[in-house]
């Protein structure tokens, strides 16, 4: 019980240094490419959706509210990376698609600064690859609980106000 408390403890540490050190790279990221951080984050989960979205997915995929996500797209789109596009089905509907040429200069940068990242895991066995997974995977679940939480809550007084 006593090392469990430890490695506990301890992975709390780790876990701290970790987020801290991905929000950072995030930011440096974002200032390379001119972007706002959460609008680099955003790019990534488009990549991953299999087409054009609604700016109210965007809002979804980002838990920012339809008016935040409106702003972020508007920067996509003065950056060049997205386009709004009418819906063929319904001509009602706005879809914002990211452009190719400029999701492929993206992706280069990704690869670039992933190499060391792919070179880690490398080094990982298939059942710790699959234990890696599931613990990301289970991961963005809990990060998507904490998100709704504390939005719902009212943010803490400013004692200096």
């Amino acid at each position: 019980m006593v090392r469990r408390k430890r490695l506990m403890a301890e992975l709390s540490g780790e876990a701290r240094r970790y987020m801290a050190a991905y929000a950072l790279f995030n930011q440096a990221l974002a200032d390379h490419l001119g972007l706002h951080p959460t609008d680099v984050q955003c790019l990534n989960l488009l990549d991953l959706e299999p087409g054009p979205v609604t700016t109210g997915r965007i809002a979804e995929l980002t838990g920012l509210t339809t008016g935040s996500a409106t702003r972020l797209v508007d920067r996509l789109e003065r950056a060049g990376y997205v386009t709004r596009e009418r819906d063929a089905n319904d001509r009602r509907r706005v879809l914002v698609a990211t452009v190719p040429g400029r999701m492929a200069e993206f992706g280069a940068v990704w690869e670039r600064v992933g190499t060391p990242w792919a070179a880690m895991f490398d080094a990982y066995t298939e059942d710790e690859l699959a234990f890696l997974t599931a613990h990301m995977r289970r991961t963005v679940e809990v990060s998507a609980e904490q998100i709704a939480g504390l939005r719902a809550q009212p943010a803490p007084e400013d004692p200096g106000a």
